[in-house]
């Protein structure tokens, strides 16, 4: 959706007063009263200007710096004596408002409708569409990030994500350790938790990953079983090969794990943190975590170089409605919902992409 600027001119944003900011009163505490920010842009008056702070997301707080910068900031980030900004209305009568209909559109109530819910199996996937998103934001020099979950893996989806990350679709990739111990097990005996290319079990399949993590964890490294031969093929290759930043984030019931996963929760999020400050385009696939903890990271918006705003598009793929839905219910409201198993989105999705650059070639233009 296109953006539609607020009007400062109007009441009640013309006669508002400046925002009020007050010192947190300890490190990782904010003051009572602070302001809850949203994904959506956010408009701070100081000194009689409207100003929007850097790095949005949601739930979190404004700070402002002592150069007077604004700055979104997580709580537990903000430190003793920090001006936060505080307030409850969200309409600008506080010095604080929150631009809910930059993207939302209209929200007066619509007449009754059949297919009128935004994510479902029934409804048409428009590739091209998402394809050109794609070619557009490599284009423009973009920050393209992928979120991912093992089936993309076991689904034999991993072709054509190599793919998009040799073709430079990819800027940053996050997962967890087992869709990394899946690819580097594929590279290394053909199968992933031992089932072959045909979908069928192998035997003495069940410990060929714990194989696989050994080999890694006894080359050091990732990037260094890559260099050594180890690992020949595959995402984590390729994402090595390429020099593409990636972050695995563990959790309890991971097996090794491998040496590159963050398994402290906090320094996980951070480290996931920093590539969504820059995502331009967000593409989650069959993961529903990592992809509600990557949408709880982003904002709804990108802010151009030269100022403006558009849309952060953001596209969640799961072979449930449950996950697509649940993301949006968790403020995510931005999500592009696909409904399909990450295999068939992926090989559709590339199909389409290089349409796209096929044409653009034979139009005269740069792919």
């Amino acid at each position: 959706m296109p953006f539609t600027p607020p009007d400062f001119a109007q009441p009640p944003l013309d006669a508002a007063p400046d925002a009020r900011f007050v010192p947190a009163p300890a490190d990782g505490v904010l003051p009572e009263g602070f302001f809850s920010t949203t994904n959506l842009p956010t408009y701070v008056r100081v000194d009689g200007r409207w100003r929007l702070p850097r790095e949005p997301r949601m739930d979190s707080a404004i700070v402002r710096a002592d150069d007077g910068e604004l700055w979104v900031r997580e709580g537990r980030r903000v430190r003793k004596g920090d001006a936060v900004a505080v307030g409850t209305a969200e309409d600008g009568t506080e010095g604080l408002f929150v631009h809910t209909r930059a993207f939302l559109g209209a929200t007066e109530e619509a007449e009754f409708q059949f297919m009128s819910s935004e994510v479902s199996r029934e409804k048409p996937i428009d590739y091209a569409q998402m394809a050109e998103l794609l070619v557009d934001e490599r284009a423009r020099g973009g920050y393209i990030v992928w979120v991912a979950g093992p089936a993309l893996v076991h689904s034999r989806a991993r072709a054509d994500m190599v793919w998009f990350i040799e073709q430079g679709f990819v800027q940053a990739f996050l997962a967890g350790n087992a869709v990394a111990v899946h690819d580097i097990e594929a590279a290394m005996f053909g199968t992933t938790l031992g089932m072959t290319a045909t979908g069928q079990p192998s035997r003495g399949g069940h410990g060929v990953h714990m194989r696989a993590i050994n080999r890694v964890r006894g080359a050091g490294s990732i990037p260094a079983a890559v260099a050594s031969g180890a690992i020949t093929s595959g995402i984590m290759h390729a994402l090595v090969r390429r020099e593409v930043p990636f972050v695995l984030c563990g959790s309890i019931r991971d097996d090794g794990p491998l040496p590159e996963v963050i398994t402290d929760a906090v320094a996980a999020q951070d480290a996931m943190r920093r590539h969504a400050i820059r995502a331009t385009m967000s593409i989650l696939i069959a993961t529903a975590l990592h992809a509600i903890a990557t949408g709880n990271m982003l904002p709804a918006f990108v802010q151009d170089p030269d100022g403006t705003l558009r849309e952060l598009p953001t596209i969640c793929v799961d072979s449930s409605e449950f996950v697509v839905s649940k993301l949006k219910d968790r403020g995510t409201h931005q999500a592009f919902g696909v409904v399909t198993n990450a295999q068939d989105f992926l090989h559709i999705l590339r199909l389409f992409v290089e349409r796209a650059l096929d044409a653009r070639m034979r139009a005269g233009g740069v792919a």
